[in-house]
């Protein structure tokens, strides 16, 4: 968007989202019109007192214009603050909506989406941005329109008590536009920079406090207190240039606004002589001046705003304009699987130019438990992101049950698929909430036999309130060990059909390991598993294992049919751990 123009387009969008609230859209803007002539009202009734009234002596007369002009003032409070809440409510429920629709559809992208945009975008988008958004009802559109339609009716006033005198006042407008146009510039650009110093700042503290332990270690405390000072001192400096702005401006609204009220009462003083003005006009129009500068004074201010609203919408729309979300067309539902994989012919890459996965065949029959050995990039860890169709194949097809998984619906299928990854993420909650995800489906008995199951009923029930324990951000206040076993409850107390364990033993203890194989091995026993394993150990009364190596199949059978195999890179890796260990 060009930031020197208004995008009429993108406005009407932004409007757009409004329309579930259409009826307090109108009383915001119906408010706005009957303020714009009722604020007027006052200073012409003063007018009225001073000439019809108090010159002519007349107490009755004088007494019922006061009352009137208290009525007026309360009439116009009452509006005021109808017109302030209802557009500031307005602003809320809107972004309140959007934020919701946007989370909404990033939690439907696909993760190349997340593989490649930095956390801190789509946290500004879903909330700095949305709440800059706000701005656009609360402090742009309406009350921009509430201030020109004021401006309006204190000039119209204005010329019909005193044209004379209102043109004289009007003298100085050329200068106060132009300082209100300088002030806009300057203060836009300013704006701009303030952002992109904040959006600096936040990105060097996110990370740095990301890595905190890895800045310790290193002690490297020092280097990057400097580094922060530098984008510290700028961030400070770009928001020190945004007040000098206003520190000008004001002073010189001042300063126009008291040579219009000089030249007002030098010639209004002369026409109260000659008789071309009345008294109750010269009385009256310091307040008119005062309403007239000050939506002038704020007009600039407010436009700045309602561009830097624009701004900010149109990062969110292009958020919700991106198209990488996984496609759900699928309308199969399913309540229960046999467990039956089977890839054809899958092909599979990140990127058109370089494929991980090439013409990958192989099948699982419901029950069987499928090993998957490689080195590293082999392409295993793609095999399940595929299954699970958080990416898509290029060719080929992948089939559970003999239908494409492009045929289920996308949550139906996920539901009875569960994983277990070597890297466990544990949200801020209780230990409880972290194994249910907050689905009130599964019951605490549920829970606490799977946990019995898993091996991991005792060591929670010795946590501090224990399935009530409060679990840090990320797990921190928990062992690596103890992180690994909840997420094996969390995967098995929704009773998968189809059991996928990505490393999920690497970062348990031997001894722990030890504890909940017994149990691993039972669970697989009544489902479809595949297991990929850096540990041979743990793969060996897998039914087939099988061999990637550059993303092809390099070997597929038993664990012993492998090991018939002269020079077989399975034969090869299992030998040399098998030696690592005896020499251990």
């Amino acid at each position: 968007m060009d930031k020197n123009k208004i995008d009429y387009l993108l406005l009407g969008r932004i409007l757009a989202l409004a329309k579930p609230y259409t009826k307090i859209f109108l009383l915001a803007g119906i408010l706005a019109v009957i303020l714009a002539p009722l604020s007027t009202l006052r200073p012409y009734l003063i007018k009225v007192m001073v000439d019809d009234h108090i010159f002519q002596y007349d107490i009755e007369g004088m007494t019922r214009i006061a009352l009137l002009i208290c009525g007026v003032l309360c009439i116009e409070v009452v509006l005021r603050y109808v017109f302030i809440y209802s557009s500031s409510w307005l602003g809320q429920s809107v972004i309140r909506d959007l934020r919701v629709r946007v989370f909404n559809h990033i939690v439907a992208f696909r993760l190349k989406y997340f593989d490649t945009t930095p956390i801190g975008t789509s946290t500004t988008r879903t909330i700095n941005d949305i709440e800059t958004i706000n701005t656009v009802f609360s402090q742009g559109v309406i009350t921009i329109l509430a201030d020109i339609l004021t401006l309006l009716a204190v000039l119209g006033i204005m010329l019909y008590t005193s044209w004379k005198l209102t043109l004289v006042c009007l003298t100085v407008l050329p200068f106060l536009i132009m300082a209100s146009y300088i002030f806009k510039e300057k203060v836009k650009a300013s704006y701009q920079i303030v952002r992109t110093q904040i959006s600096k700042m936040n990105a060097f503290l996110q990370e740095r406090i990301s890595g905190m332990r890895i800045v310790q270690i290193f002690n490297a405390e020092k280097t990057e207190m400097a580094k922060f000072r530098v984008i510290n001192r700028a961030y400070t400096h770009a928001n020190l240039k945004s007040i000098l702005y206003y520190a000008i401006f004001f002073p010189v609204v001042d300063i126009i606004s008291a040579t219009s009220l000089g030249l007002m009462i030098w010639w209004g003083a002369r026409g109260v002589i000659s008789g071309d003005v009345t008294l109750g006009a010269l009385v009256a129009f310091p307040i008119f001046l005062s309403m007239m500068f000050r939506p002038i004074r704020m007009l600039a201010d407010k436009f700045n705003t309602l561009q830097m609203g624009m701004v900010a919408a149109e990062r969110v729309f292009n958020t919700l304009d991106n198209t990488s979300q996984i496609d759900d067309d699928g309308t199969k539902q399913i309540q229960k699987l046999k467990g039956e994989v089977r890839f054809e012919n899958v092909k599979f890459a990140y990127n058109a130019l370089d494929y991980v996965l090439k013409d990958i065949s192989f099948e699982i029959k419901p029950g069987e438990t499928l090993a998957i050995v490689g080195s590293t990039g082999s392409g295993k860890t793609t095999i399940i992101n595929t299954l699970n169709r958080f990416y898509e194949i290029q060719s080929g097809s992948i089939k559970v049950d003999g239908t494409d998984i492009r045929a289920y619906d996308l949550a139906s299928l996920r539901s009875r698929i569960a994983v277990v990854l070597q890297d466990v993420f544990l949200f801020s909650g209780t230990v409880m909430e972290n194994i249910t995800l907050r689905d009130d489906s599964i019951s605490e008995e549920a829970v606490i036999e799977a946990a019995k199951m898993i091996g991991a009923h005792e060591f929670i029930e010795r946590l501090p309130n224990g399935y009530q324990y409060q679990v840090m951000e990320r797990g921190a206040s928990l062992s690596m060990g103890q992180r690994q076993l909840i997420s094996f409850v969390r995967a098995l107390v929704f009773d998968p059909d189809i059991l996928i364990l990505d490393e999920a033993t690497s970062s348990i203890d031997p001894e722990t390991e030890s504890v909940i194989q017994y149990a691993i091995e039972q669970l697989i026993a009544k489902r479809s598993s595949i297991i990929i394993a850096h540990r041979l150990s743990t793969i060996r009364h897998a039914d087939n294992i099988m061999v990637m190596h550059k993303g092809e199949v390099q070997e597929f059978g038993s664990h012993e049919e492998l090991l018939q195999i002269d020079d077989g890179h399975y034969k090869e890796l299992y030998e040399m751990q098998f030696l690592s260990s005896s020499l251990l």
